[in-house]
């Protein structure tokens, strides 16, 4: 059955054998909060690294026993950052977290050519599992932090990833709307024609078992009554399971307009990389940082 809310998400990795979490710079109470009750449910067992001292000290903070947690002290953040990639390709981990450090000291250590976790012409992508009270499923977004200004064969990657995560959530044919803000196909902006582009590929077989459609406005993309209203037709129209944003910016505001003003849940990783790598904001909540673990352990299998 298709997973249609987060709880299902927890729910599913809770049944797996334990996957193992190298959290980076985990002196972060969320982040410590997350782990803990990820490993409490049986979802991953927890590596943390960081500076000792200040994570023992916010779990006395915080009430909370950190016995359960291994602990690499290294008070440097970007040392810190590095030795849980290192934790991965050593095989020690099975997924990378981002705990009280900047998105970009992270993306550094994950990108680091000697130590990373790309492999040679590999493509970075941030996905977003979006719950939202007013739509009737799950959207998985991309890319919302990580790609600025994702020219055409970034985008093609981005499609993918999102295609795949879907799958991931049970979604055997998923449907993805390229967003714009015109379903015009406009030949002055770039983004209009990439996604008229990428739409014709996957008319051509080029995604196979998904139906992918653009440009389109997000209102005609979710809402069947608006994609009526404009004459679109089709499978992706009023009915996307994903959205493929133009660039960061549409994006992040997205995320942001549907938690902060919207109430929507959200989980979030990187893909692309060796292993899914988790990425919040260093401001979300457990509920969020919980819900990212369990994604990204879902997506390791």
């Amino acid at each position: 059955m298709p997973i249609t809310q987060l709880d299902q998400i927890l729910e599913a990795v809770r049944g797996r054998p334990r996957k193992r979490l190298a959290a980076a710079v985990a002196q972060d109470a969320h982040t410590l909060e997350a782990v803990l009750q990820a490993v409490a449910g049986g979802i991953v067992d927890g590596i943390l690294t960081g500076d000792e001292p200040a994570i023992r000290d916010m779990g006395r903070s915080e009430g909370l026993d950190l016995g359960p947690l291994r602990i690499h002290h290294e008070p440097d953040p970007l040392r810190a950052a590095a030795l849980a990639v290192d934790l991965v390709n050593a095989g020690e981990a099975d997924l990378l977290m981002k705990g009280s450090l900047s998105t970009d000291r992270y993306m550094r250590a994950i990108l680091d050519k000697d130590r990373g976790l790309v492999d040679p012409g590999g493509i970075l992508s941030h996905v977003t599992v979006v719950q939202h009270p007013r739509y009737p499923k799950l959207l998985v977004c991309g890319d919302l932090a990580v790609i600025p200004e994702p020219d055409l064969a970034q985008k093609l990657a981005i499609t993918a990833y999102v295609i795949q995560t879907l799958r991931t959530l049970g979604i055997p044919q998923p449907k993805v709307a390229l967003v714009a803000a015109s379903e015009q196909v406009l030949p002055k902006y770039r983004h209009s024609t990439e996604a008229a582009l990428i739409a014709k590929m996957a008319d051509r077989g080029q995604f196979p078992g998904a139906w992918v459609d653009g440009p389109m406005g997000l209102d005609a993309a979710v809402d069947p009554e608006a994609a009526r209203i404009k004459g679109l037709g089709g499978p992706v129209a009023g009915d996307a399971d994903g959205l493929v944003f133009a660039n960061i910016e549409g994006g992040n505001v997205f995320y942001k307009t549907s938690t902060k003003l919207a109430g929507a849940e959200v989980a979030a990783m990187v893909v692309g990389a060796r292993v899914p790598c988790i990425l919040s904001s260093r401001g979300d909540s457990t509920r969020t940082k919980l819900c990212s673990i369990a994604l990204a352990a879902l997506a390791a299998g």
